[in-house]
């Protein structure tokens, strides 16, 4: 059977012979109502009216720039023969579910068509505006470490425990979240660690989602051009308490001060669980030392303590260490396989990433693009460099213009600041980089403007000398940079490997036979 019908069922789904769920909006969402029909009952759901398919039920799902609703015609033409929407509709030759928040109803419906796949895991989920890559990617590797098989979602890749392939979104649409937990269902994994993005906490992505562990890094300015200010943004942030199920665990960086603000929020059917460096918490680190190939410290909870050795550099990402170290713990692991699996990870791509090209400085490439983030990238440079830290930075287009003084102001505590273009998108890339430039206004530092982000990577590599650390910031692990509407090819990471071999190509020339 496929499409929708109507009906009444006993319970929100049921499997027929072919394999198929069938689910009841009627028993999934009992506080909706429903016109022309007693019951919507659905094999398949889409928010997109040109995927629909005969007997598909449309989702009614406005963007930030346009309105669903003009998409309803195309809907029902290629097929659908019900909608999802958030008010009744006249003159719609449809039935109709109506409900309060059509992108939770959404992502309900789309968890109880593929098996409510997340119930099948234990899934941690991941947020903060800073740290949340690091971090999942820490939780991933001392899982595998400790044999156990885990998937992983955020904004580098999907992976299903299996294979992996880029990840277009930090946090999937609702559907494809579900079909991502279905695989590793599938595949054998028994956990599943993710990021989630503020969009997606906002835009209830996570509605029918059960997290196992939840996580909060920190919360700083960003995503101000969404959220509009910090007061939404945190409260945002914090939505993801909601999601972690009855018995689970909440874990909270109480060096951050909004995040220790969130302790309210946990009520007594969770777990609070808390890490912290300069702080008292549950898990902290002692005896820490930093150089620019590693970190070494002792990670304490509970009385016990076990040393770590991590090709992660900087103090905030010992941070990021603990973070994972207290999600594993809650997830039965001991300090000693915490340690090792924090040892096994090597590095996390464009994350205080080391490029050696065997040049006589350092190169460090890392995803820092909100004032807090770049911050501390440049502190920990300066912690391990005992001579310059050249910086290379810019700011995104089409995004919060409020934050761009704030990346200048942090980016001159670098010694040499190079201000360069990261993704202009549809604006002019030299007014971003003069409204970033107002940031050093106040601070005695003049940085050089270089629109043309290779040309920036390349001087910063020209000018630099042994023992120096040139930190490319920004980008990070993206494997393109978008000026106006094209995606042009563009990795930090390869621009210094080609420069370095340039450089070669021209000694050897030099070089008689």
């Amino acid at each position: 059977m496929h499409g929708s019908y109507l009906t009444s069922m006993p319970s929100s789904s049921l499997s027929l012979s072919s394999g198929s769920v069938v689910v009841s909006l009627r028993a999934l969402l009992p506080s909706a109502s429903f016109v022309d029909c007693a019951d919507i009952c659905v094999t398949s759901i889409q928010s997109d009216s040109r995927l629909c398919k005969p007997g598909d039920i449309f989702a009614v799902i406005s963007g930030t720039r346009q309105h669903a609703e003009k998409f309803i015609p195309e809907a029902l033409k290629n097929g659908a023969k019900a909608v999802l929407t958030g008010r009744p509709l006249t003159g719609l030759q449809a039935p109709q579910c109506i409900v309060n928040d059509v992108r939770k109803a959404y992502a309900l419906v789309c968890s109880e068509l593929a098996g409510s796949p997340s119930q099948q895991l234990q899934t941690v989920g991941v947020t903060g505006t800073n740290g949340k890559t690091t971090v999942s990617w820490l939780v991933r590797a001392i899982l595998q470490s400790a044999q156990r098989k885990t998937g992983l979602l955020g904004t580098v890749e999907y992976h299903d425990s299996v294979s992996a392939r880029p990840a277009p979104l930090t946090t999937p649409d609702a559907q494809e979240l579900s079909q991502l937990f279905s695989e590793m269902v599938k595949n054998n994994a028994t956990h599943a660690v993710m990021e989630v993005s503020s969009h997606a906490l906002d835009q209830s992505r996570l509605a029918g989602t059960e997290l196992s562990v939840g996580v909060i890094t920190n919360v700083t300015q960003d995503h101000f051009d969404y959220h509009q200010n910090m007061d939404n943004y945190a409260a945002c942030k914090s939505k993801i308490i909601q999601h972690v199920k009855r018995d689970g665990t909440v874990v909270l960086n109480l060096d951050d001060p909004v995040c220790h603000s969130f302790i309210p929020n946990v009520n007594e059917s969770k777990t609070l669980l808390t890490y912290a460096i300069e702080n008292v918490a549950d898990v902290t680190a002692s005896q820490l030392q930093e150089s620019d190939k590693q970190s070494k410290f002792e990670i304490l909870y509970n009385g016990s303590r076990v040393p770590v050795i991590t090709n992660l550099i900087g103090t905030h990402n010992i941070s990021n260490c603990l973070a994972a170290a207290a999600v594993c713990l809650v997830l039965g692991l001991s300090l000693a396989e915490i340690a090792e699996g924090i040892s096994d990870l090597g590095s996390v791509p464009g994350r205080m990433e080391q490029v050696n090209c065997g040049q006589p400085f350092s190169v460090l490439i890392d995803y820092a693009h909100t004032d807090d983030a770049l911050r501390h990238a440049i502190r920990s440079a300066k912690q391990v460099c005992d001579r310059r830290v050249i910086c290379v930075f810019g700011a995104g287009g089409d995004r919060d213009i409020s934050k761009r003084g704030l990346l200048g102001l942090a980016g001159s505590e670098a010694d040499l600041a190079i201000i360069t273009s990261d993704n202009p998108r549809s604006e002019d890339p030299e007014q971003i980089m003069q409204a970033i430039a107002t940031g050093f206004s106040e601070t005695g530092v003049t940085p050089e403007l270089i629109v043309d982000r290779k040309e920036a990577i390349y001087r910063a590599l020209e000018i630099a000398c042994e023992r120096d650390l040139v930190l490319i910031a920004g980008k990070g692990h993206e494997c393109e940079q978008i000026i106006g509407d094209c995606k042009i090819p563009f990795s930090d990471r390869l621009v210094v490997e080609n420069y370095f071999g340039n450089l070669h190509s021209r000694k050897s020339d030099k070089i008689p036979a």
